[in-house]
Formats: structure tokens, C-alpha cells, sequence
């Protein structure tokens, strides 16, 4: 018997469906909590092509989320160790792991190899990059994220609306799963509900996945979802950039003190407060303002946009 007659006898999936799985390529950027169970269930359900991108190794400190490897796997590549985990799993399949961040200097030719991107990389940066350029080229993202006892998953790009058109302004709290913790059968839930979605565009089920979010209360085992098909795009942004994209002529300006970062994000990086930007002669050039995570600088961003005429960027040392 097929490994696959368990979901081929649906009617949704069949042959056809089972044909499109098979040559569908899928990015997935991220193989910690949220990609534990991602992984194995597009592996197992026969998704032909894998590319998993993560920069990081595997830590004691995240295995009650990250399932996907055992304590013998400690300080060993995570995207590798993922994809040996997905090849044992089914041999039919091809699985590519990149040990590399997704910044937005690379994340055009990853994002062009793909028919569909999972965002399971749980940074502001990386998810609204890769949102931009999944919007660019009309490529479909299912971008979930992950905090305490909540998260949400939704269907992005491809026709869809963007990430921005959801959440256009910068998020309230810089909190991570490192600061505020989590508990591991959350993420596990939205990562498995990433993965349906995932299916359901390879397949192309109707109603689509894409411009529908779906988010989860942990606390109460409670979920609730809309679609935001009509949501519309902002008229204007501020850019994730990676400092090698920067140039001589752009205004560059770390925000971080010398005790945050005694090394500056670029070698023309100047440190200036947000107040003292307000003033500053050279308002013409492109600014760039740089911090750690992204978020500071779309917070110092939105603050300086009535004051700043020419175009802002911003640049997270974590992904640059």
C-alpha cells in the first residue's frame, strides 16, 4: 500500500492532489519550536522539495518546544540536524538545509527557488522581510508567531494581502520567547496549524488559507480566525535593509549606545538620539536607523516620519 493512500483516498487530495505535493518546493525559514512539527508533517504528507534556513544550533534551553531533536544534538546545526530528521522520515523526498540567517540581501533568490514560504523564524525582521518579498514576486506565506500562551497563523502574499495590511504598525512589545517565556503544546498547535494551511495551498482547497488568520488562546484552548481578503496594502513603509545594501551617501545611524554595541552595525555609522535627528541639516539622504532586533528602529521610524521628507530604512543587526 502507498504511504500516502491514508490522504490520497480524500477527496481533496486523490493522485492530482498527491502530484502537486510532490512537486511543490517549500522554504522554510526557521527550524525551532514552530517548525518541529511543521517539518515532519510536510515531510511525511510528501512535499517533494525542502529548503530549511537557520543560522542557529541546537540549545538545551528550547528542547521543550523544539521537539525535533534530543539532548545528544546539542550545539549541532539546527537546519541539518532538521533535515536529517525529514529525510529519515521519507526517503522520496528531497530536504536542503542552509545554515544562514534570511536577511533581506538574500531573501530574494531564497523566496524565488519557492512556490510557498513558512515563516517559522520568530523575529520581526525576518517575518516583515519576507513578507515584502513574498508580495513582491506573488509568492504565498503562511507566517505564524508564538508568545507565552497565545499566537496566531495566517495566510499572506500570493494574491492575498500582505503581512503589512494586517499589522501595519510596529508591534507593541519587544518580548521573545527567551524574555517572556512559552509553554511547547502552543507552539506546537500553531505549528501544526501552519502546516494545514501549508497543504491546503499546495492543494489549493477552497476556501483558500491565504487572507485568513487564525489565533489561539493556550490559556483556554479557545481559537478564533477572520479573513481579511479586502484588508488593503499601506500607503507607505519602512523597509527591512541589510547594512551590506547600504551606501556611502545614506544617512547611517545606530541607535544603540557604545555599552549596547561597542562595535557600530557599519563602519559610517554614527550615533544620534531620535531628538537630535529632528534637527538634523541632512534630511534629503536616506536614512537608515539600525538596532538589534528591527524594533526600535521602526518605533524611532514612525516617530521621525513627520520630520524626516527623505526615505527611511531599517537595518536589525541580528539579520544583517
Amino acid at each position: 500500500m502507498s504511504r500516502y493512500a491514508r490522504q490520497m483516498i480524500l477527496p481533496q487530495v486523490g493522485a492530482e492532489g498527491q502530484n502537486r505535493l510532490a512537486r511543490a518546493r517549500v522554504l522554510v525559514v526557521g527550524a525551532g519550536g514552530l517548525a518541529a512539527p511543521v517539518l515532519p508533517l510536510l515531510a511525511g504528507a510528501g512535499v517533494g522539495h525542502l529548503t530549511i534556513v537557520d543560522p542557529d544550533t541546537v540549545d538545551p534551553s528550547n528542547l521543550h518546544r523544539q521537539t525535533l531533536f534530543c539532548e545528544a544534538e546539542c550545539g549541532r546545526s539546527k537546519a541539518e540536524a532538521a533535515a536529517e530528521r525529514c529525510r529519515a522520515l521519507n526517503s522520496e523526498i528531497t530536504v536542503e538545509a542552509k545554515k544562514q540567517a534570511l536577511t533581506p540581501a538574500n531573501a530574494v533568490d531564497l523566496v524565488a527557488e519557492a512556490d510557498l514560504v513558512l515563516d517559522c523564524a520568530d523575529s520581526y525582521a525576518v517575518s516583515y522581510t519576507l513578507s515584502d518579498t513574498c508580495l513582491a514576486q506573488g509568492t504565498p506565506l503562511i507566517s505564524a508567531s508564538v508568545l507565552g500562551l497565545s499566537g496566531y497563523v495566517g495566510g499572506f502574499c500570493g494574491g492575498a494581502p500582505s503581512l503589512r495590511a494586517v499589522f501595519p504598525d510596529a508591534p507593541d512589545s519587544g518580548a521573545s520567547c527567551a524574555t517572556a517565556g512559552v509553554l511547547g503544546p502552543v507552539v506546537a498547535m500553531i505549528g501544526a496549524m501552519q502546516a494545514q494551511m501549508a497543504l491546503g495551498v499546495i492543494l489549493g482547497l477552497d476556501p483558500s488559507p491565504l487572507g485568513q488568520m487564525v489565533q489561539v488562546d493556550g490559556r483556554t484552548c479557545v481559537g478564533s480566525g477572520f479573513r481579511f481578503d479586502a484588508a488593503p496594502e499601506p500607503d507607505s513603509h519602512f523597509p527591512f535593509v541589510a547594512s551590506s545594501q547600504l551606501t556611502p551617501d545614506d544617512l547611517i545611524v545606530d541607535l544603540r549606545s557604545v555599552y549596547e554595541a561597542p562595535e557600530a552595525i557599519h563602519p559610517n555609522a554614527r550615533r544620534l538620539t531620535v531628538e537630535a535627528l529632528k534637527t538634523d541639516p541632512n534630511k534629503g539622504q536616506k536614512l537608515a536607523l539600525c538596532c538589534t532586533t528591527g524594533l526600535r528602529a521602526w518605533r524611532a521610524a514612525e516617530e521621525l516620519h513627520p520630520h524626516w521628507p527623505g526615505r527611511i530604512v531599517l537595518v536589525a543587526a541580528a539579520t544583517s
